[in-house]
């Protein structure tokens, strides 16, 4: 999922390669498109792709499941609920029959222990479509908060782009926290929390972060907790740490 969202993330909503209308977010078409991609890289692309990995699919599947894709593709556009800008049906083409193979090498490499830089970019991947997703929802539903990085003109991709870079960010702070084995497990949570903290106060001083309801900072700052947890739990899988 994570691979699925980080190549989203550079694509969609960095470089604006196409949209989505699900026109089930009535009030912003942006998030409404977040929505379809949401649903594409959290569900549809990563579930074949954990099929193919955990049987070991030949390539025949994989050339099956990548044409499948591609004639969804085809037809959401065909069917105006997909919009094209600079991306191509082929490109998606291609980028499967790369992303599914890589999932068979990623399985076969998790069913054994890790250590190092490697284990903790398997970490990161673990997290990151969970903080991620977390990240995003409130946003698209709620427009909880808004970001103002400068980085666009619209508010809404201004949003997006710079919620990557905040989950991104935290993940990989979390995942320091989790390989420093000699800290205590309290002491974890409280720099989990005073991280939060700072990051949500710094953000709105500098006039980057704009809380539009009363829970948002709360939410922002508790989330990474049980995320924290569920990290912790993964490395026990493959790495034994206090």
């Amino acid at each position: 999922m994570e691979i699925a969202y980080l190549i989203e993330a550079v694509i969609y909503i960095f470089f604006g390669s196409y949209l989505y209308h699900p026109k089930i977010i009535k009030y912003n078409t942006y998030y409404d498109s977040h929505l379809g991609a949401l649903t594409s890289n959290l569900f549809a692309v990563p579930v074949v792709a954990t099929i193919i990995s955990v049987f070991q699919l030949s390539w025949v599947w994989i050339i099956l499941a990548t044409v499948l894709f591609g004639g969804i593709e085809w037809l959401f556009v065909e069917l105006q609920i997909y919009t094209l800008h600079w991306w191509r049906i082929i490109y998606t083409v291609i980028g499967l029959l790369v992303y599914f193979p890589l999932s068979k090498i990623i399985y076969r490499r998790i069913l054994n222990s890790l250590n190092g830089f490697l284990h903790s970019i398997f970490l990161f991947l673990c997290i990151g479509p969970i903080s991620g997703t977390l990240h995003f929802l409130p946003i698209m539903f709620f427009s909880n908060r808004v970001y103002t990085p400068g980085w666009y003109e619209n508010q809404s991709y201004d949003t997006s782009a710079f919620s990557v870079v905040y989950y991104i960010s935290i993940c990989i702070i979390l995942v320091v926290l989790v390989k420093l084995i000699r800290i205590k497990k309290w002491l974890k949570i409280v720099m989990t929390i005073m991280v939060t903290l700072t990051v949500t106060y710094s953000l709105k001083k500098v006039g980057i972060l704009f809380s539009t309801v009363w829970w948002d900072s709360w939410y922002y700052m508790l989330f990474p907790l049980p995320v924290l947890i569920m990290l912790r739990r993964s490395a026990n899988v493959y790495m034994k740490v206090d």
